[in-house]
């Protein structure tokens, strides 16, 4: 990235990238723009697929329309997910396309299904019938687990995700390591604790949501009863990793294998929230609705096997992420 303060000494290989042809699904969206953006940087020929025009997207506040190729449409259309990997000679996708707001799942469950579990093997099998792919990396989740007994949790648990949401992102998740145990596919899985940075524009999430809310002078709001533990991981710290697995896909130990991305310290709800509102330097207090559903109460990550496989540590503890971020919001609402 052009300019990088605060990234670990230890960074992925730029050069490695360059010249390189990454398709990003999900690029408009916030970890999918940081991704392509850090790419578009590193010297790769990114091309990525934008289904809706919105007012407010990372493609834009990333800067990221002007630096690659935009295909119109959508990851549900098979033919379509073909055309790009044949024409533009893809050599690895990074997935991170999906429907990933929970409520939305619960009132609409058919159409996450699509998107989120259909858009996965459209792209699987693309990239199985291709002569260039060099690695698939897909994104599940950690909601993926679903509720389990052991915590934190560990690759080599079983996916008992069983919500609309949390379902999808099992159901991708076997997908692709299917099509590395059936086919040799080469392709990696991340399971991500829940990631927050600058450029995140959906506000219904909490960290950004609350951020504008406080920064607004309105009462943040909390939809859940507040005491759902959960693990945050900053944007760069994921991005990092992202390209490390991307870099290694020709290692037995990566290609096929699912990674936990995550800092392995969860807190509640209302600790973020309280940590969000101080560091923004307010005292207002949140309202807490208690009326969220198909929540799992504790989710968190064992990141043992990430960091022994790449060399890799978060290097934003929760507060350092949480500035960064209040400081790069701050200077976008301010336009």
């Amino acid at each position: 990235m052009k300019n990088r303060p605060g990234w670990c000494g230890k960074m992925s290989n730029k050069d490695f990238w360059k010249g390189k042809n990454v398709f990003v699904t999900g690029a408009d969206g916030f970890i999918g723009g940081w991704v392509a953006r850090t790419l578009a940087d590193y010297g790769a020929n990114v091309t990525i697929i934008l289904r809706d025009s919105k007012p407010e997207n990372s493609l834009k506040t990333l800067g990221l329309d002007k630096d690659v190729n935009i295909v119109r449409g959508d990851i549900i259309n098979a033919e379509l997910m073909t055309r790009i990997v044949n024409e533009y000679e893809i050599e690895f996708i990074y997935h991170l396309a999906a429907q990933a707001i929970v409520g939305i799942a619960n009132a609409n469950p058919v159409s996450s299904f699509e998107t989120n579990i259909k858009g996965t093997w459209n792209i699987l099998e693309a990239a199985r019938n291709s002569k260039w792919i060099k690695g698939v990396i897909v994104a599940s989740s950690d909601k993926a687990y679903g509720i389990q007994e052991k915590l934190p949790y560990t690759e080599d648990q079983k996916l008992n995700g069983l919500y609309p949401y949390d379902a999808s992102k099992a159901c991708a998740d076997i997908l692709t390591r299917s099509y590395h145990k059936s086919f040799g596919l080469p392709v990696a899985v991340t399971r991500n604790a829940n990631t927050y940075g600058g450029a995140d524009m959906n506000f219904n999430r909490i960290v950004p949501g609350t951020i504008k809310s406080v920064l607004d002078g309105e009462i943040p709001v909390i939809r859940s009863d507040g005491t759902l533990r959960r693990d945050y991981m900053y944007i760069k710290d994921a991005v990092e990793a992202y390209l490390r697995i991307g870099e290694n896909m020709d290692r037995d130990d990566v290609c096929g294998h699912a990674f936990n991305f995550g800092v392995g310290k969860p807190i509640s709800v209302l600790e973020l929230f309280e940590t969000v509102i101080e560091l923004c330097g307010k005292t207002v207090k949140p309202k807490i609705l208690n009326q969220a559903k198909n929540e799992i109460p504790d989710q968190y990550l064992c990141v043992d096997k990430v960091k022994k496989t790449f060399d890799w540590e978060p290097e934003y503890d929760l507060k350092k992420g949480i500035k960064e971020t209040i400081e790069w919001y701050k200077k976008y609402l301010k336009k």
